[in-house]
């Protein structure tokens, strides 16, 4: 496996963020500096990927703005190089806010054997102590590590799992866990140690995706309600006159939903809409029984919504 390259795919994120005073960590501009710039100033970076770095720049933004369209272009650019002998696997900087998205994305629709590391930052390339460079030399070193494969994220040293990884602070530099899951691995001087690695749940699926997103010409429209206390079915109604083709409800406990919005579903339901339910609870997944009116995900509400978008694909 020696000499093969680890591609970097830019896209942004708070890890390529500026601030104007080097103390502040909140008050930056996020996807301000290039990939390549961001990987030359991390020592000891071009040494442990063997100087064989390739890097490109897919996106350059704020990921709380990601999209469908940056999605697919990232998947397009994934093929390839997943495809490519010469290739160990793939890092992807990207901001923290939709990271957890653009993972289940990812996974869903590359069906990647080699390793496809995500990882982040909390702070800005200006901070006074960043945490992106580390970040980055841990993700290198997971793609690297014996064992490595599917869609991964790597931050504050944890190794997480597509399917259960979620922000979980809005500030904090290990602001990412992964539920009662627990994280498959961590990053300890430049080695991982696997907690658990999954075996990949491998199909005809993602080989599926990656054939429709490259032609898709509208993306279904999939929008995410909450169920809680004094909630009404307004929301729903206004989506449905808006031509929305699936909705999934983020519930109260174990799938459970306020009546008022219960209704307002059956009626969105009627027309043809898509009603999924997942659970607002942080760990955890709704567990199905008799008389259910919806299927139940076992997905947090915004990975529960990629699935029921590249459902309706």
């Amino acid at each position: 496996m020696s000499g093969q390259k680890i591609v970097v795919l830019g896209t942004g994120g708070t890890i390529a963020g500026t601030a104007a005073q080097p103390g502040d960590n909140i008050g930056y501009t996020a996807a301000q500096v290039g990939v390549e710039q961001l990987l030359a100033a991390v020592p000891g970076l071009a040494e442990r990927a063997g100087g064989a770095l390739v890097t490109e720049q897919v996106a350059q933004i704020d990921s709380k703005d990601m999209d469908c369209e940056v999605w697919r272009a990232l998947a397009l650019r994934c093929t390839p190089h997943l495809q490519d002998p010469g290739v160990r696997g793939l890092v992807i900087t990207h901001g923290t806010d939709t990271l957890e998205e653009t993972a289940w994305f990812l996974h869903a629709v590359l069906g990647a054997r080699k390793p496809v590391v995500l990882t982040c930052a909390m702070r800005p390339a200006t901070a006074l102590a960043p945490d992106g460079p580390q970040n980055l030399l841990d993700a290198v070193a997971t793609v690297q590590a014996p064992g490595a494969a599917g869609v991964l994220a790597v931050a504050a040293g944890e190794v997480h799992g597509a399917r259960h990884v979620q922000k979980v602070h809005p500030y904090r530099v290990n602001a990412f866990n992964s539920g009662d899951a627990g994280p498959l691995g961590w990053v300890e001087e430049g080695q991982v140690r696997w907690a658990q690695n999954q075996p990949l749940a491998l199909d005809g699926k993602a080989l599926a995706a990656i054939k429709k997103i490259e032609s898709v010409t509208e993306w279904p429209v999939v929008e995410i309600v909450t169920s809680h206390a004094g909630a009404s079915g307004r929301v729903v109604d206004a989506l449905g006159r808006d031509g929305v083709r699936g909705l999934v409800v983020a519930c109260t406990g174990n799938g459970t939903i306020h009546h008022a919005l219960e209704a307002a579903l059956l009626r969105a339901q009627d027309a043809g809409v898509r009603v999924v339910r997942s659970t607002r609870c942080p760990e955890g997944q709704v567990l199905p029984k008799a008389g259910d009116r919806w299927p139940a995900s076992d997905l947090s509400p915004v990975k529960a919504r990629v699935a029921l978008m590249l459902e309706l694909l």
